[in-house]
């Protein structure tokens, strides 16, 4: 009896201490939810003199009084504007390759940093990055004189989701979403399966939810191959876009899949663009 009764303050200790912990790993998750979701990089490491493009400083000013940093990327007879929203690590300087592959197709370029990234003030959370995005709408429009119809929002990663947001606040030429997730609770319970993401998801990035109610042409991205985004996201997300819509799929991981790809991704970028924003430049050319 005493053998049982001392099993069992034993059992009932490690139960305790195993639902402790679980509790703990709760708290944190929580607690340090941005610092999971958000990895910004404050210093610019080069500019787009950098791959030979010519380009404009901005300041932008968000809702609520944030200041952000833009370059403004001009293209000579320009098809349309690109408003880029990068995704959640580094910052605009580390996406000079996409600012020269747009320029070759003939776009101009407003590409931003979110809040706490880069040269832009404050603190990176979900309200914020969508308001930076508007800011960056709000230039394009207002200050540029740009109208809608020439403007396409294009999000790699978590900027799918900002600009997904962005589509259903205002109607663009075209969306395109690269390697982009259906939400940010649906990431979370991929990769910790153990724990009640669901339940404790205070950062959403709805993008699947929004989708259907999209009014502009959508092009989606996506690898089989990427590493961090499941390639079955970007299906579930085309397959709930409305039409017209496309589905392009490169190869490579989640952050070189664009580069990778080379002009299958040029191409199809460039023949979607074609048919809903502006006329054929010619031969699309790769990255540098």
């Amino acid at each position: 009896m005493a053998v049982s009764k001392r099993a069992r303050r034993m059992l009932i200790g490690i139960l305790g201490a195993v639902v402790a912990v679980y509790v703990g790993l709760c708290v944190l998750v929580l607690a340090f939810q941005s610092r999971l979701v958000y990895f910004p990089f404050g210093g610019i490491d080069a500019t787009p003199e950098a791959v030979g493009l010519a380009y404009e400083e901005v300041e932008l000013e968000a809702e609520d009084g944030v200041r952000l940093a833009a370059w403004f990327v001009p293209a000579e007879h320009s098809r349309g504007v690109v408003l880029f929203c990068h995704g959640n690590a580094g910052n605009r300087s580390h996406r000079l390759d996409t600012l020269y592959i747009f320029r070759q197709l003939g776009f101009s370029t407003l590409i931003f940093d979110y809040r706490g990234y880069g040269g832009s003030g404050g603190r990176p959370s979900e309200r914020g990055t969508c308001l930076d995005a508007e800011a960056a709408w709000r230039h394009l429009v207002e200050a540029k004189g740009i109208a809608p119809r020439e403007i396409v929002v294009h999000g790699r990663s978590l900027g799918g989701a900002v600009a997904a947001w962005l589509a259903q606040r205002h109607t663009p030429a075209a969306l395109v979403l690269e390697s982009t997730f259906t939400s940010v609770p649906d990431m979370g319970a991929r990769l910790y399966p153990f724990l009640p993401v669901r339940l404790l998801a205070r950062i959403r990035y709805p993008t699947l939810e929004r989708l259907p109610e999209l009014r502009c042409p959508i092009l989606v991205v996506h690898s089989r191959e990427d590493d961090i985004v499941p390639f079955a996201h970007g299906r579930r997300l085309f397959e709930a876009a409305r039409e017209p819509k496309d589905f392009l799929e490169i190869q490579g991981g989640h952050n070189e899949g664009f580069a990778l790809s080379g002009s299958h991704y040029t191409d199809g970028l460039n023949a979607f663009l074609s048919r809903h924003v502006g006329r054929q430049p010619g031969p699309a050319p790769g990255s540098p």
